[in-house]
Protein backbone atom coordinates (compact mmCIF):
# COMPACT_ATOMS: atom_id res chain seq x y z
CA UNK A 1 0.00 0.00 0.00
CA UNK A 2 1.66 3.28 -0.83
CA UNK A 3 1.45 6.52 1.26
CA UNK A 4 2.12 9.81 -0.90
CA UNK A 5 4.13 12.59 -0.13
CA UNK A 6 3.36 15.64 -2.06
CA UNK A 7 4.28 19.78 -1.84
CA UNK A 8 0.58 21.66 -2.39
CA UNK A 9 1.05 24.44 -5.15
CA UNK A 10 -0.90 26.18 -7.48
CA UNK A 11 -0.89 24.47 -11.17
CA UNK A 12 1.35 25.83 -14.02
CA UNK A 13 2.25 25.03 -17.24
CA UNK A 14 4.92 26.04 -19.68
CA UNK A 15 2.18 28.30 -21.03
CA UNK A 16 1.35 29.67 -18.24
CA UNK A 17 1.89 33.49 -17.41
CA UNK A 18 5.09 34.38 -15.84
CA UNK A 19 3.53 35.84 -12.81
CA UNK A 20 1.68 32.87 -12.41
CA UNK A 21 4.31 30.21 -12.60
CA UNK A 22 6.12 31.89 -9.74
CA UNK A 23 3.50 32.14 -7.49
CA UNK A 24 2.82 28.74 -8.25
CA UNK A 25 6.07 27.55 -7.95
CA UNK A 26 6.85 29.49 -5.00
CA UNK A 27 3.88 27.85 -3.41
CA UNK A 28 5.06 24.33 -3.83
CA UNK A 29 8.27 25.09 -2.29
CA UNK A 30 7.56 25.95 1.02
CA UNK A 31 4.36 25.38 1.90
CA UNK A 32 4.47 21.15 2.83
CA UNK A 33 1.73 19.25 4.02
CA UNK A 34 2.24 16.60 7.03
CA UNK A 35 3.38 13.10 5.44
CA UNK A 36 0.48 11.10 5.68
CA UNK A 37 2.00 7.36 6.99
CA UNK A 38 -0.62 4.48 7.09
CA UNK A 39 -0.47 1.89 9.35
CA UNK A 40 1.34 -1.18 8.84
CA UNK A 41 0.53 -4.62 9.39
CA UNK A 42 4.49 -4.98 10.79
CA UNK A 43 6.41 -2.49 12.72
CA UNK A 44 9.73 -1.15 11.43
CA UNK A 45 11.34 1.04 9.29
CA UNK A 46 9.53 2.38 5.86
CA UNK A 47 10.30 1.55 2.18
CA UNK A 48 10.61 4.63 0.24
CA UNK A 49 9.72 4.56 -3.42
CA UNK A 50 11.38 6.86 -5.84
CA UNK A 51 10.48 7.15 -9.57
CA UNK A 52 13.03 8.07 -12.44
CA UNK A 53 10.47 8.81 -14.62
CA UNK A 54 12.45 11.87 -16.81
CA UNK A 55 14.95 12.43 -18.51
CA UNK A 56 18.71 11.85 -16.94
CA UNK A 57 19.42 16.11 -16.40
CA UNK A 58 20.46 17.85 -13.57
CA UNK A 59 16.63 18.80 -12.36
CA UNK A 60 16.25 14.73 -11.71
CA UNK A 61 19.69 14.50 -10.02
CA UNK A 62 18.66 17.13 -7.77
CA UNK A 63 15.31 15.35 -6.90
CA UNK A 64 16.83 12.74 -6.25
CA UNK A 65 18.99 13.94 -3.60
CA UNK A 66 16.20 15.49 -2.05
CA UNK A 67 14.29 12.00 -2.11
CA UNK A 68 17.43 10.69 -0.53
CA UNK A 69 17.72 12.75 2.10
CA UNK A 70 14.06 12.65 3.14
CA UNK A 71 14.39 8.90 3.01
CA UNK A 72 17.67 9.19 5.36
CA UNK A 73 16.35 11.59 7.66
CA UNK A 74 13.73 8.87 8.44
CA UNK A 75 16.18 6.23 8.64
CA UNK A 76 14.76 4.22 5.71
CA UNK A 77 15.21 0.69 5.19
CA UNK A 78 15.09 0.57 2.12
CA UNK A 79 15.03 2.66 -1.87
CA UNK A 80 13.40 0.81 -4.50
CA UNK A 81 13.72 3.45 -7.75
CA UNK A 82 11.53 2.83 -10.31
CA UNK A 83 13.15 3.44 -13.61
CA UNK A 84 11.34 4.29 -16.81
CA UNK A 85 13.60 6.35 -18.95
CA UNK A 86 15.10 6.77 -22.25
CA UNK A 87 18.03 8.16 -21.06
CA UNK A 88 19.77 12.04 -20.73
CA UNK A 89 23.01 13.66 -20.19
CA UNK A 90 26.21 11.26 -19.50
CA UNK A 91 27.37 14.24 -16.91
CA UNK A 92 24.62 13.52 -14.69
CA UNK A 93 24.12 10.39 -14.74
CA UNK A 94 27.42 9.80 -13.52
CA UNK A 95 27.06 12.04 -10.46
CA UNK A 96 23.24 9.84 -9.91
CA UNK A 97 25.10 6.35 -10.59
CA UNK A 98 27.84 7.41 -7.72
CA UNK A 99 25.70 9.15 -5.23
CA UNK A 100 23.33 6.05 -4.95
CA UNK A 101 26.22 3.77 -5.12
CA UNK A 102 27.79 5.58 -1.80
CA UNK A 103 24.40 5.74 -0.20
CA UNK A 104 23.95 4.16 2.85
CA UNK A 105 20.39 3.32 2.38
CA UNK A 106 20.16 -0.06 0.49
CA UNK A 107 18.39 0.14 -3.20
CA UNK A 108 16.89 -1.81 -5.56
CA UNK A 109 16.42 -0.45 -9.24
CA UNK A 110 12.75 -1.70 -10.45
CA UNK A 111 12.38 -1.63 -14.40
CA UNK A 112 8.98 -0.87 -14.76
CA UNK A 113 9.34 0.42 -18.98
CA UNK A 114 12.54 1.17 -20.00
CA UNK A 115 16.14 1.37 -18.83
CA UNK A 116 17.89 2.69 -21.99
CA UNK A 117 21.36 4.73 -21.89
CA UNK A 118 21.86 6.93 -19.12
CA UNK A 119 19.11 4.97 -17.02
CA UNK A 120 20.93 1.63 -17.34
CA UNK A 121 23.92 3.01 -15.63
CA UNK A 122 21.88 4.43 -13.09
CA UNK A 123 20.33 0.91 -12.56
CA UNK A 124 23.64 -0.54 -12.49
CA UNK A 125 24.35 1.38 -9.76
CA UNK A 126 21.82 -0.10 -7.50
CA UNK A 127 21.96 -3.00 -5.34
CA UNK A 128 19.16 -4.97 -7.03
CA UNK A 129 17.59 -4.91 -9.94
CA UNK A 130 14.21 -6.06 -10.89
CA UNK A 131 12.35 -5.92 -14.16
CA UNK A 132 9.04 -6.12 -15.02
CA UNK A 133 7.88 -8.45 -17.68
CA UNK A 134 7.98 -6.59 -21.22
CA UNK A 135 10.99 -4.09 -20.13
CA UNK A 136 14.26 -3.52 -21.18
CA UNK A 137 17.75 -2.25 -20.24
CA UNK A 138 20.85 -1.42 -22.53
CA UNK A 139 21.35 0.76 -25.34
CA UNK A 140 23.57 2.57 -23.87
CA UNK A 141 25.99 3.91 -26.35
CA UNK A 142 26.75 7.73 -26.52
CA UNK A 143 24.96 9.46 -28.79
CA UNK A 144 24.70 13.58 -29.14
CA UNK A 145 21.68 15.72 -29.41
CA UNK A 146 20.68 14.93 -32.55
CA UNK A 147 20.84 11.09 -31.36
CA UNK A 148 23.54 10.25 -33.78
CA UNK A 149 26.28 7.95 -31.93
CA UNK A 150 29.39 9.59 -30.92
CA UNK A 151 32.36 7.96 -32.25
CA UNK A 152 35.53 9.90 -29.98
CA UNK A 153 37.47 7.10 -28.86
CA UNK A 154 38.05 8.72 -25.54
CA UNK A 155 34.27 9.71 -24.72
CA UNK A 156 33.11 6.01 -25.79
CA UNK A 157 36.26 4.76 -23.79
CA UNK A 158 35.23 6.62 -20.35
CA UNK A 159 31.02 5.73 -20.63
CA UNK A 160 32.50 1.98 -21.21
CA UNK A 161 35.25 2.25 -18.00
CA UNK A 162 32.19 3.76 -16.06
CA UNK A 163 29.44 1.08 -17.28
CA UNK A 164 31.83 -1.71 -17.03
CA UNK A 165 33.17 -1.04 -13.50
CA UNK A 166 29.12 -0.17 -12.12
CA UNK A 167 28.37 -3.43 -13.67
CA UNK A 168 31.32 -5.45 -12.09
CA UNK A 169 31.19 -3.78 -8.29
CA UNK A 170 27.88 -5.68 -8.84
CA UNK A 171 29.15 -8.88 -9.64
CA UNK A 172 27.77 -8.87 -12.93
CA UNK A 173 29.92 -9.32 -16.61
CA UNK A 174 31.51 -6.17 -17.39
CA UNK A 175 31.53 -7.45 -21.06
CA UNK A 176 28.04 -7.45 -21.06
CA UNK A 177 27.95 -3.87 -20.11
CA UNK A 178 30.56 -3.05 -22.30
CA UNK A 179 28.01 -4.66 -25.12
CA UNK A 180 25.95 -2.16 -24.26
CA UNK A 181 27.79 1.05 -25.07
CA UNK A 182 30.53 -0.18 -27.98
CA UNK A 183 29.05 -1.19 -31.12
CA UNK A 184 32.32 -2.91 -32.37
CA UNK A 185 32.27 -5.64 -28.72
CA UNK A 186 30.94 -9.15 -30.19
CA UNK A 187 29.92 -11.40 -27.83
CA UNK A 188 28.54 -15.16 -27.80
CA UNK A 189 25.38 -15.32 -25.87
CA UNK A 190 23.98 -18.03 -28.10
CA UNK A 191 23.88 -20.47 -25.46
CA UNK A 192 22.31 -18.60 -22.43
CA UNK A 193 20.01 -16.43 -24.33
CA UNK A 194 19.37 -17.72 -27.34
CA UNK A 195 21.17 -15.16 -29.78
CA UNK A 196 24.62 -13.63 -29.91
CA UNK A 197 25.80 -9.26 -29.66
CA UNK A 198 26.54 -9.18 -33.77
CA UNK A 199 29.64 -6.22 -34.20
CA UNK A 200 27.47 -2.94 -35.39
CA UNK A 201 24.41 -3.62 -33.03
CA UNK A 202 23.86 -2.13 -29.19
CA UNK A 203 23.15 -5.19 -27.05
CA UNK A 204 19.35 -4.52 -25.39
CA UNK A 205 18.22 -7.38 -22.89
CA UNK A 206 14.97 -7.80 -22.13
CA UNK A 207 13.93 -8.71 -18.51
CA UNK A 208 14.17 -12.64 -18.74
CA UNK A 209 17.26 -12.23 -21.20
CA UNK A 210 18.51 -10.16 -18.34
CA UNK A 211 17.22 -12.85 -15.70
CA UNK A 212 19.31 -15.64 -17.42
CA UNK A 213 22.86 -13.20 -18.01
CA UNK A 214 22.70 -11.90 -13.76
CA UNK A 215 21.77 -8.65 -15.20
CA UNK A 216 18.18 -8.82 -13.01
CA UNK A 217 17.63 -10.86 -9.83
CA UNK A 218 13.94 -11.03 -10.00
CA UNK A 219 10.98 -10.74 -12.16
CA UNK A 220 8.40 -8.70 -10.68
CA UNK A 221 4.67 -6.79 -12.07
CA UNK A 222 4.57 -3.96 -9.68
CA UNK A 223 6.54 -2.47 -6.63
CA UNK A 224 4.56 -4.55 -4.16
CA UNK A 225 5.79 -7.53 -5.65
CA UNK A 226 9.18 -5.92 -5.50
CA UNK A 227 9.22 -5.52 -1.65
CA UNK A 228 7.56 -8.68 -1.77
CA UNK A 229 11.12 -10.21 -2.83
CA UNK A 230 13.00 -8.35 -0.44
CA UNK A 231 11.02 -9.50 2.59
CA UNK A 232 9.69 -5.77 3.49
CA UNK A 233 6.18 -6.34 1.87
CA UNK A 234 4.73 -5.23 4.78
CA UNK A 235 6.39 -2.36 5.58
CA UNK A 236 4.75 0.80 5.06
CA UNK A 237 5.87 2.51 1.72
CA UNK A 238 6.35 6.25 1.19
CA UNK A 239 6.49 7.52 -2.21
CA UNK A 240 8.22 10.47 -2.89
CA UNK A 241 7.08 12.36 -6.34
CA UNK A 242 8.29 15.57 -7.44
CA UNK A 243 7.12 18.48 -5.92
CA UNK A 244 5.25 21.70 -8.15
CA UNK A 245 8.13 23.43 -7.99
CA UNK A 246 11.04 20.71 -8.79
CA UNK A 247 8.82 19.93 -12.24
CA UNK A 248 8.65 23.57 -12.76
CA UNK A 249 12.18 24.35 -11.97
CA UNK A 250 12.96 21.17 -14.47
CA UNK A 251 11.55 23.38 -17.48
CA UNK A 252 12.58 26.64 -16.33
CA UNK A 253 16.54 25.65 -16.48
CA UNK A 254 16.05 24.49 -20.23
CA UNK A 255 18.73 26.18 -22.13
CA UNK A 256 16.39 27.68 -24.63
CA UNK A 257 13.46 28.51 -21.86
CA UNK A 258 16.60 30.16 -19.34
CA UNK A 259 18.14 32.12 -22.86
CA UNK A 260 14.18 33.19 -23.52
CA UNK A 261 14.02 34.41 -19.80
CA UNK A 262 17.02 36.67 -19.97
CA UNK A 263 15.74 38.17 -23.23
CA UNK A 264 12.96 39.27 -21.52
CA UNK A 265 14.67 39.78 -18.24
CA UNK A 266 17.21 42.12 -19.77
CA UNK A 267 14.95 43.89 -22.37
CA UNK A 268 12.51 44.56 -19.62
CA UNK A 269 15.01 46.24 -17.26
CA UNK A 270 16.46 48.44 -19.73
CA UNK A 271 13.22 49.37 -21.37
CA UNK A 272 11.50 50.36 -18.29
CA UNK A 273 15.43 52.60 -17.52
CA UNK A 274 15.00 54.42 -21.48
CA UNK A 275 11.36 54.56 -21.54
CA UNK A 276 9.67 55.33 -18.16
CA UNK A 277 6.40 54.97 -17.22
CA UNK A 278 4.89 51.78 -18.64
CA UNK A 279 5.31 49.60 -15.79
CA UNK A 280 5.34 46.55 -17.79
CA UNK A 281 8.56 46.02 -19.10
CA UNK A 282 9.88 46.75 -15.93
CA UNK A 283 7.82 43.99 -13.90
CA UNK A 284 8.00 41.25 -17.05
CA UNK A 285 12.38 41.98 -16.59
CA UNK A 286 12.06 41.36 -12.86
CA UNK A 287 9.59 38.35 -12.82
CA UNK A 288 11.91 36.58 -15.86
CA UNK A 289 15.15 37.29 -13.91
CA UNK A 290 13.66 35.64 -10.67
CA UNK A 291 12.05 32.75 -12.10
CA UNK A 292 15.79 32.18 -13.90
CA UNK A 293 17.27 31.98 -10.21
CA UNK A 294 14.20 30.33 -8.68
CA UNK A 295 14.64 27.66 -11.01
CA UNK A 296 18.08 27.03 -10.39
CA UNK A 297 17.79 27.80 -7.16
CA UNK A 298 15.54 24.81 -6.94
CA UNK A 299 17.14 22.96 -8.87
CA UNK A 300 20.46 22.70 -6.46
CA UNK A 301 22.51 24.92 -8.52
CA UNK A 302 22.31 28.81 -7.58
CA UNK A 303 23.93 29.95 -3.98
CA UNK A 304 22.76 33.63 -2.56
CA UNK A 305 26.19 34.62 -4.16
CA UNK A 306 24.80 34.16 -7.84
CA UNK A 307 22.00 36.51 -6.55
CA UNK A 308 24.20 39.09 -4.89
CA UNK A 309 26.06 39.41 -7.88
CA UNK A 310 23.29 39.70 -10.26
CA UNK A 311 21.70 42.12 -8.11
CA UNK A 312 24.81 44.41 -7.93
CA UNK A 313 25.62 44.32 -11.54
CA UNK A 314 21.67 45.81 -12.10
CA UNK A 315 22.82 48.48 -9.44
CA UNK A 316 25.73 49.62 -10.89
CA UNK A 317 24.16 49.22 -14.88
CA UNK A 318 21.70 51.81 -12.72
CA UNK A 319 23.93 54.24 -11.33
CA UNK A 320 26.01 54.40 -14.79
CA UNK A 321 22.92 56.22 -16.57
CA UNK A 322 22.52 58.81 -13.94
CA UNK A 323 26.47 59.26 -12.65
CA UNK A 324 28.45 58.66 -16.01
CA UNK A 325 31.89 57.16 -14.68
CA UNK A 326 33.53 57.23 -18.05
CA UNK A 327 32.30 53.41 -18.77
CA UNK A 328 34.18 51.67 -15.45
CA UNK A 329 30.59 50.97 -13.51
CA UNK A 330 29.06 50.23 -16.71
CA UNK A 331 31.46 47.28 -17.10
CA UNK A 332 31.99 46.30 -13.17
CA UNK A 333 27.99 46.00 -14.00
CA UNK A 334 28.03 44.03 -16.65
CA UNK A 335 30.72 41.73 -15.41
CA UNK A 336 28.51 40.90 -12.24
CA UNK A 337 25.86 40.59 -14.39
CA UNK A 338 27.18 37.66 -16.29
CA UNK A 339 28.96 35.92 -13.30
CA UNK A 340 25.82 36.20 -11.64
CA UNK A 341 23.87 34.19 -14.52
CA UNK A 342 26.96 32.15 -15.21
CA UNK A 343 27.69 30.53 -11.77
CA UNK A 344 23.88 30.24 -11.28
CA UNK A 345 23.66 28.04 -13.82
CA UNK A 346 24.81 23.65 -13.87
CA UNK A 347 26.80 24.76 -16.95
CA UNK A 348 28.64 27.58 -17.09
CA UNK A 349 29.69 27.61 -21.15
CA UNK A 350 25.85 26.79 -21.41
CA UNK A 351 25.19 29.81 -19.37
CA UNK A 352 27.61 32.29 -21.19
CA UNK A 353 26.44 31.14 -24.30
CA UNK A 354 22.84 31.87 -23.49
CA UNK A 355 23.55 35.37 -22.11
CA UNK A 356 25.67 36.00 -25.97
CA UNK A 357 22.52 35.10 -27.22
CA UNK A 358 20.35 36.45 -25.38
CA UNK A 359 22.13 40.33 -25.54
CA UNK A 360 21.65 40.26 -29.17
CA UNK A 361 18.27 39.31 -28.83
CA UNK A 362 17.78 41.89 -26.08
CA UNK A 363 19.31 44.67 -27.90
CA UNK A 364 17.05 43.86 -30.72
CA UNK A 365 13.91 43.72 -29.11
CA UNK A 366 15.20 47.16 -27.16
CA UNK A 367 15.67 49.01 -30.63
CA UNK A 368 12.05 48.13 -31.72
CA UNK A 369 10.54 49.19 -28.73
CA UNK A 370 13.18 52.60 -28.50
CA UNK A 371 11.48 53.15 -31.86
CA UNK A 372 8.03 52.72 -31.76
CA UNK A 373 8.40 55.51 -28.68
CA UNK A 374 10.84 57.81 -29.83
CA UNK A 375 9.05 60.57 -28.21
CA UNK A 376 8.69 59.06 -24.91
CA UNK A 377 12.40 57.87 -24.10
CA UNK A 378 14.81 59.91 -21.15
CA UNK A 379 16.86 61.29 -23.82
CA UNK A 380 14.04 63.59 -24.42
CA UNK A 381 15.08 65.31 -21.09
CA UNK A 382 18.42 65.71 -22.25
CA UNK A 383 17.60 67.22 -26.08
CA UNK A 384 15.76 70.61 -26.60
CA UNK A 385 13.38 70.00 -29.42
CA UNK A 386 10.93 73.53 -29.21
CA UNK A 387 11.50 75.55 -32.54
CA UNK A 388 10.98 78.76 -31.74
CA UNK A 389 9.29 79.80 -35.14
CA UNK A 390 6.74 82.67 -35.63
CA UNK A 391 4.06 79.48 -36.93
CA UNK A 392 4.61 78.72 -32.99
CA UNK A 393 4.17 82.18 -32.03
CA UNK A 394 7.29 82.96 -31.56
CA UNK A 395 8.24 86.91 -32.59
CA UNK A 396 12.34 86.75 -33.62
CA UNK A 397 14.32 90.14 -33.51
CA UNK A 398 14.14 92.87 -35.54
CA UNK A 399 15.23 92.18 -39.47
CA UNK A 400 17.08 94.77 -40.98
CA UNK A 401 17.26 93.88 -44.26
CA UNK A 402 14.78 96.47 -45.77
CA UNK A 403 17.33 99.18 -44.95
CA UNK A 404 19.09 97.84 -47.95
CA UNK A 405 20.34 100.71 -50.19
CA UNK A 406 18.61 103.60 -48.10
CA UNK A 407 20.45 107.05 -46.95
CA UNK A 408 20.44 108.83 -43.97
CA UNK A 409 21.89 110.79 -41.60
CA UNK A 410 24.81 110.25 -38.83
CA UNK A 411 23.35 111.59 -35.42
CA UNK A 412 27.25 110.55 -33.70
CA UNK A 413 30.68 109.86 -35.33
CA UNK A 414 31.13 106.57 -36.37
CA UNK A 415 34.32 105.13 -34.90
CA UNK A 416 33.30 102.75 -36.60
CA UNK A 417 30.16 102.35 -34.72
CA UNK A 418 27.58 104.62 -33.98
CA UNK A 419 24.04 105.59 -34.67
CA UNK A 420 22.33 106.77 -38.10
CA UNK A 421 18.90 108.38 -38.64
CA UNK A 422 17.39 106.60 -41.45
CA UNK A 423 13.77 108.36 -41.93
CA UNK A 424 12.49 109.25 -38.52
CA UNK A 425 14.08 105.82 -37.04
CA UNK A 426 17.68 105.78 -35.02
CA UNK A 427 19.65 102.51 -36.19
CA UNK A 428 22.80 101.70 -34.75
CA UNK A 429 25.53 100.86 -37.57
CA UNK A 430 28.98 100.11 -38.44
CA UNK A 431 31.20 101.14 -41.42
CA UNK A 432 33.62 98.88 -43.33
CA UNK A 433 36.43 100.09 -40.98
CA UNK A 434 36.76 103.94 -41.52
CA UNK A 435 35.76 106.92 -39.37
CA UNK A 436 33.08 109.22 -40.33
CA UNK A 437 31.92 112.26 -38.76
CA UNK A 438 28.58 113.46 -37.96
CA UNK A 439 25.85 115.06 -39.60
CA UNK A 440 27.18 113.38 -42.91
CA UNK A 441 25.48 111.06 -45.35
CA UNK A 442 25.33 108.11 -45.67
CA UNK A 443 23.91 104.70 -47.45
CA UNK A 444 23.00 101.22 -46.11
CA UNK A 445 25.51 98.71 -48.16
CA UNK A 446 24.75 95.74 -46.25
CA UNK A 447 22.00 94.08 -43.95
CA UNK A 448 22.74 90.86 -42.47
CA UNK A 449 19.52 90.06 -39.22
CA UNK A 450 20.59 92.82 -36.78
CA UNK A 451 24.10 93.42 -38.61
CA UNK A 452 23.93 96.65 -40.52
CA UNK A 453 26.93 98.25 -42.50
CA UNK A 454 27.01 101.91 -44.34
CA UNK A 455 29.36 103.78 -46.02
CA UNK A 456 29.29 107.59 -46.57
CA UNK A 457 27.97 109.46 -49.46
CA UNK A 458 30.60 110.71 -52.12
CA UNK A 459 30.28 114.55 -51.71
Amino acid sequence: MYTYRRRRGLSATPAALLAAILLATLAALFFTPAKIVQAADEAGPAVYVIPVKQSVESGLQSFLERAYKEAEEAKAEHVILVVNTLGGKVVNAEEIGHFIRGNPIPTTAFVEGKAVSAGTYIALNADNIVMQPGSTIGAAAVVDGSGELIDNPKTVSFWISEMSESASLQGRDKNIAAAMVDPNVVLNLQDKIGRNKEQGEILTLSASEAEKLGYSEHTAANVTEVADWLGLGSRTQIEVVPSLAENAARWLINPVVMTVLLILGIAGIVIEMLVPGFGAPGIVGILSFSLYFFGHYVAGFAGMESVVLFVIGIALLIIEVFVPSFGILGILGSAALVAGVVTAASDPMTAFISIVIALVGAIIVIVIFVRMNKSRGIWNKFILRDKLTSEEGYISADLKESLLGLEGVTITPLRPAGTVLVGDKRIDVVTSGEFVDSNRAVTVIKAEGTWVVVKEVAK
